[in-house]
């Protein structure tokens, strides 16, 4: 059940920062890791990191100017370790999953239906590293979307269900403040600015995110559930609308949330120190 977004801060699963439960005693470790392995997070991680990897050159293009070593390719490797990252999720997913009901989420993930559709949401995000196809696929769902589609309403539905739009907004409002927190801890500002002036500067950037993450999530889950009959479809959304589902959708967001701040603010501080020519 992974849902993202691209934006500033690149990430997709860009989650909500609400830890609830951070004290609370973590679901069975053997449930919690079949049901880690049933939600495809393994390979999604995986392609979580070649995405990371990719912003990391981004940032050296634009923010560093392209003069980036080596080095700075090794420390985006390292702070996209794929170890550090499935450890971290799945600690942080078990504690979030604390008193929910897994056995009906193992049920439905563990299913022919639902090993399906994490297959497609998998191989639809790994296509979408490619950017002709991540264009294409936001350019089909925007037509789709303008032709009111029977499909495109199901998509609707689905987004709206999980609240798609607005928790992946605010978990990249929460990345990107990260960033900027970062950026400040490795001394890139003359004078330290303060946490309200980077909210504010965050919030400025509330509307193109919102533009963003719109498109990319139904790009995303257009093409992502195309092969999905309507039965199929509706059967996703059933399961999404019940308790488990949504106690699911919401510690998936809580638990990703404190991986991608966290690397968000290591790539803030680095790209400081970067920039200042010193060791990172």
């Amino acid at each position: 059940m992974l849902h993202a977004a691209r934006t500033l801060f690149l990430a997709p699963l860009a989650l909500i920062a609400t830890l609830t439960g951070a004290h609370a005693q973590a679901v069975d470790a053997e449930k919690g890791a079949a049901l880690f392995d049933a939600l495809g997070l393994p390979e999604m991680i995986e392609i979580m990191r070649e995405e990371g990897l990719a912003y990391g050159q981004d940032i050296n293009d634009g923010l560093l100017s392209g003069a980036a070593s080596a080095a700075w390719d090794k420390t985006v490797s390292d702070i996209y370790d794929v170890d550090r990252m499935r450890g971290g999720a799945a600690a942080a997913l078990n504690t979030a999953l604390s008193g929910k009901d897994v056995d009906a989420m193992l049920a439905f993930f563990t299913s022919d239906l639902g090993q399906e559709i994490i297959g497609l949401e998998t191989s639809a995000r790994r296509a979408l590293l490619d950017d002709a196809v991540d264009t294409a696929a936001k350019e089909a769902a925007a037509i789709a979307l303008a032709d009111d589609t029977p499909r495109s309403r199901m998509i609707t539905t689905f987004a709206q269900t999980n609240d798609l739009i607005d928790t992946n907004v605010v978990g990249a409002m929460n990345a990107n403040f990260a960033f900027y927190m970062g950026l400040q801890d490795g001394g890139a500002y003359d004078s330290a600015l303060t946490e309200d002036q980077v909210l504010a500067d965050v919030y400025n950037q509330e509307p193109e995110i919102r533009n963003n993450t719109t498109e990319w999530v139904y790009g995303f889950l257009s093409m992502a559930y195309q092969p999905l009959s309507d039965d199929d479809l509706q059967a996703y959304i059933d399961f999404s609308r019940t308790k488990p589902g949504q106690d699911l959708n919401v510690a998936m967001f809580e638990a990703f949330d404190q991986m991608f701040v966290t690397i968000s603010r290591d790539l803030g501080r680095a790209s400081a120190l970067t920039m200042a020519g010193q060791d990172i």
